[in-house]
């Protein structure tokens, strides 16, 4: 999720996210950390606790792994992160991508505490060419942006996260996959032991190519929505296993950031949380998932990888009680303007959905009842920190690490 508070409270903030999340039957999100400022130190972490007293439902906030802050990592740590944040490509705000180098140290550093690292899996500098030459040949229409990412940046951000996780112990978790293919290094990389997620989104589910004359300037995402053998290919994964994930990605942004004639001028990505589950759901009704399925990619799995299973994930003795009622044949039209986000623009304008969340529970207590969002929920939402169990891994190459090399130091020759 972004909420964009602080910083772009314009677009988002944490109220208006985490009521968007009840609302769409989601009853704990994870939050990103490209906000203003990032979420790269003890100072700013203690910033983005303070707004997320206002939230909803229960939380975790990312804390960013990126060149310039390495020596803070075990701070942010220290102050509650429930994860880490790579962007390998650039994204909203602007955040440089780390070296190869810096992801490594930090891998190293994340390793030692078992929490996930989660990344932005592009390669910024194929990237960064591409669309500088494309600019240069006066490309200003939206498939501009999918001819700027080829999959080939897909794969190599994976494979490249892969090898660095398998080198250090690191837990990673590739967010947002958009392409059939890079799910050959995630197989490759699960075959040899690597602790390695993935996740998918309903926007690559369910639009290929054709969305950029359907949709224009609006389907601008990162990475970008490819075209039809991804789609199929990303259905396999999630059948067979390799994608462990349904996420949303939840990136709002005002419609006049949206509706731009110049694709690079438009901010990347749209409202997702409030649509994912009728979406999703839909696809249950038309037998393209089993309802266990779902609830495995959208529950079970998220809290396994993220350290809060059984308290949350599950419907045990001892569990929070986070529980959704849906009804499976409710119909709907998806329309921006009753969404709860502050955002109010979507690709998924007039989409007739069958199946919608109608409560949501959060600890045991009613936050959305009956469609609308019960008043007193504000602020019941709490950090999953304090229920997270990640024991640490053992590092594959322990005698190499960033520790090991500084220990050395100043040795004689």
């Amino acid at each position: 999720m972004h909420f964009r508070e602080p910083g772009y409270t314009h677009k988002e903030d944490w109220q208006t996210g985490t009521a968007a999340a009840a609302m769409g039957g989601v009853t704990t999100v994870f939050e990103m950390p490209n906000v203003d400022p990032p979420t790269a130190t003890p100072e700013t972490l203690a910033l983005k606790q303070e707004v997320a007293k206002k939230a909803h439902v229960d939380y975790g906030l990312y804390g960013l792994l990126a060149e310039d802050n390495i020596d803070h990592l075990e701070a942010l740590i220290e102050g509650g992160v429930a994860a880490f944040k790579c962007f390998m490509g650039n994204t909203f705000g602007n955040l440089p991508s780390p070296s190869t180098g810096a992801m490594l140290e930090g891998f190293e550093i994340v390793a030692q505490h078992g929490l996930r690292i989660a990344l932005h899996a592009e390669t910024a500098s194929i990237m960064a060419r591409r669309e500088k030459r494309l600019q240069a040949a006066g490309r200003t229409d939206p498939l501009a942006h999918l001819a700027s990412r080829p999959a080939v940046v897909a794969i190599e951000a994976v494979s490249r996260a892969a090898i660095l996780a398998e080198w250090t112990g690191a837990r990673i978790h590739i967010l947002h996959i958009s392409s059939a293919v890079e799910l050959r290094p995630l197989r490759e990389a699960k075959a040899r032991g690597v602790d390695i997620t993935g996740e998918t989104c309903p926007h690559y589910l369910l639009f290929d190519e054709r969305a950029y004359a359907d949709h224009r300037s609006v389907i601008r995402v990162n990475p970008p929505v490819r075209e039809r053998h991804h789609q199929d290919g990303l259905w396999q994964g999630l059948r067979d296993g390799t994608i462990d994930m349904i996420a949303t990605d939840h990136a709002p942004h005002t419609p006049a950031e949206k509706l731009r004639n110049d694709i690079w001028t438009v901010d990347c990505g749209f409202p997702g949380v409030e649509t994912q589950m009728p979406l999703m759901l839909t696809q249950v009704h038309a037998g393209r998932l089993s309802l266990s399925e779902y609830v495995r990619l959208a529950s079970t799995n998220p809290a396994k990888a993220y350290g809060l299973y059984p308290a949350k994930g599950a419907l045990l003795p001892g569990s929070d009680a986070d529980i959704t009622l849906i009804d499976l044949d409710r119909e709907e039209t998806i329309a921006a303007d009753r969404f709860q986000s502050r955002s109010k623009i979507t690709p998924f304008e007039g989409t007739k959905v069958t199946g919608m969340p109608i409560h949501t529970l959060v600890r045991g207590r009613f936050v959305m009842k009956d469609r609308q969002m019960v008043g007193e929920s504000k602020g019941w939402g709490r950090s999953v920190r304090r229920i997270q169990r990640m024991p640490p891994p053992q590092p594959k190459n322990s005698d190499q690490t960033l520790a090991a090399v500084t220990r050395g130091a100043g040795r004689g020759k």
